[in-house]
């Protein structure tokens, strides 16, 4: 590997393991602080880890978390910032919901209709926003925050028994979806759990990121707009269509977050369905740096804090507080932003430093060449 390749490899890597360890470390101090011992909870969650059943709950979950910070990760690398993935995938799911309670269809069209539906909401959803930057100047930040809000509204509504909803004990729902849009998954018995079917297309998702990012002319213009739109225009791309279209595309992906669980498990919407997603797909978008590869490891992380946590307040002799995780998911994201600023820093001052060294070694071989010429 050439020195160019293991700095930039460096820099890469650098970010994310001083916001993990800062992150730790701040942690520690609060439970010390609580007078606890700072190490024990770490431990006992990487015991949970351990269990069968506990790593299957966080396959399925980082699933979920992978296909949000994709969607957030679009947004990015178009200088977009998608706030609106929870409302976004949390609509979708509801509208996936309701469709797959009232069509039946063979197992082979069911699937991929449901999931089409669920794209085309998050696209929906998502494009309201990116048609408002486009045509009104209106900041997508401030936009999708406000479609957050007016999706949990849409979906109250919607999910009244006068509507689409079906009350099921003391808890709304959609109605049970038919069968043949239930995704199969990989059953590892009564005591382990079922991995859902659609962990892997999440991770079919993440390499067409990739290579559409990567290997096609659409992927170097959004890269391109996100990078400079003057630039961009200059060289003749549509940077108002390219928002609108990195808007789309980031809602269709943010669509299709809440479909593991609710075609692999749970086969209705309701009251109980999970929310905040997409803001833990902020987090993981920013810790993974937009990589696909770096997302992925983002996702399993806070997915194993996630399930891992809960037999902090079981521990013995001294229970911890399982929100000793939820505080460590807050502080990476301070640790991120601050971490991956220095990082970039260094990483600056280091190439300025290389082409100040070059440029110096140019002109003492051009006064080397007058000197023999003399």
């Amino acid at each position: 590997m050439k020195k160019f390749d293991k700095e930039r490899v460096l820099l890469a890597v650098a970010g994310p393991v001083i916001a993990l360890v800062s992150a730790i470390l701040l942690t520690s101090v609060v439970l010390v602080a609580s007078g606890k011992n700072p190490f024990e909870p770490y431990v006992l969650m990487l015991q949970q880890a351990s269990f069968s059943d506990v790593q299957v709950l966080i396959i399925n979950q980082a699933s979920m978390y992978y296909l949000a910070a994709l969607a957030v990760a679009i947004g990015f690398r178009m200088n977009l910032f998608n706030i609106g993935v929870d409302g976004q995938y949390r609509l979708a799911a509801m509208m996936t919901a309701v469709v797959g309670a009232h069509v039946a269809l063979p197992s082979f069209l069911q699937i991929p209709f449901l999931m089409l539906v669920a794209m085309l909401t998050g696209a929906f959803w998502a494009g309201i926003a990116g048609v408002l930057k486009t045509t009104r100047g209106v900041s997508e930040v401030v936009s999708t925050i406000m479609l957050n809000a007016i999706a949990t509204s849409l979906i109250g509504y919607l999910t009244l028994s006068n509507v689409w909803g079906v009350q099921v004990g003391n808890n709304m729902t959609t109605g049970i979806m038919k069968k043949s849009g239930w995704f199969p998954g990989i059953n590892l018995g009564a005591d382990v759990g079922e991995i859902y079917g659609l962990v892997f297309f999440a991770i079919l998702a993440g390499i067409l990121y990739w290579l559409v990012l990567n290997r096609t002319r659409f992927g170097f213009d959004l890269r391109a707009t996100g990078a400079s739109e003057t630039a961009a225009a200059a060289s003749g791309v549509d940077a108002k269509k390219m928002v609108r279209t990195a808007m789309l595309i980031s809602g269709a992906v943010a669509g299709l977050s809440g479909l593991p669980l609710l075609l692999g498990d749970a086969h209705t919407y309701s009251l109980s369905f999970p929310t905040g997603l997409g803001f833990t797909g902020i987090t993981i978008a920013l810790l993974g740096r937009n990589n696909p590869v770096g997302i992925a490891f983002a996702a399993l992380l806070i997915a194993f804090l996630d399930k891992a946590s809960p037999a902090l307040d079981y521990a013995t002799p001294v229970a911890y507080e399982k929100e000793i995780a939820t505080i460590m998911q807050g502080l990476i994201v301070f640790a991120v932003v601050i971490s991956y600023e220095a990082v970039r820093q260094w990483g600056l001052r280091r190439q300025q430093k290389r082409v100040g060294a070059e440029l110096a070694a140019e002109a003492n071989n051009n006064s080397h060449k007058k000197e023999v010429a003399a």
